[in-house]
């Protein structure tokens, strides 16, 4: 997807565009008409950090030196994204607005275990799209196809992770508690028995 990599290098790097044209075997007019919007319009940006094609110190080397060549990463190790999370709600462009659905129908079918404000904080959106869109009641319901946030750019892989880590942890804690109930009702029953025998 080299034009995917080069939308996502044009709008997220300062880096020159004929770096970008020789990393991503285009012409360097063409990275200029990216630029201009005239050339990949409708293009979704694909981040080569979150695929491992890249690294961020490559990327930042690379914008300090303009004749410095990008290299493809060899690195078949997990990729990891360290970002400042944001305290207040991040703006998401009418572009990706449209995608929030399609990243809900995504996360309630592969993660069942989320809660309905949790995929809302992820992807941006309100409790009620997220219960409508787990509940197949949402009006446009059959147009959806479900695609991962990370990868449209509606959170960072380090907030979903996070995410999952913290529904796993409350799956957790409601499964020992159900337990600790059970365990109580059969210990009542076995008193009341044997009290009246």
């Amino acid at each position: 997807m080299p034009k995917a990599t080069a939308v996502w290098l044009v709008e997220n790097t300062t880096l020159s565009f004929k770096q970008i044209a020789d990393f991503c075997k285009l012409h360097e007019l063409e990275i200029k008409g990216i630029a201009d919007g005239d050339v990949a319009v409708g293009i979704k940006a694909y981040n080569p950090i979150l695929a491992g094609q890249l690294t961020r110190e490559e990327i930042d080397d690379c914008s300090n030196d303009p004749q410095k060549a990008l290299k493809l990463s060899n690195k078949n190790e997990e990729v990891v994204v360290v970002s400042k999370e944001r305290k207040k709600v991040k703006y998401t462009p009418l572009s990706k607005r449209k995608d929030r659905p399609d990243s809900i129908l995504w996360l309630t079918k592969n993660f069942p275990q989320l809660s309905d404000g949790q995929i809302a904080k992820l992807v941006g959106s309100t409790k009620g799209t997220v219960l409508s869109i787990r509940n197949r009641t949402v009006w446009n319901f059959s147009s959806l196809t479900a695609r991962d946030p990370v990868i449209l750019g509606l959170c960072s892989q380090v907030q979903f992770d996070k995410a999952i880590q913290k529904a796993d942890r409350r799956v957790l804690r409601e499964k020992k508690l159900k337990e600790k109930e059970l365990k109580s009702i059969e210990k009542d029953k076995r008193d009341t028995n044997e009290q009246s025998q």
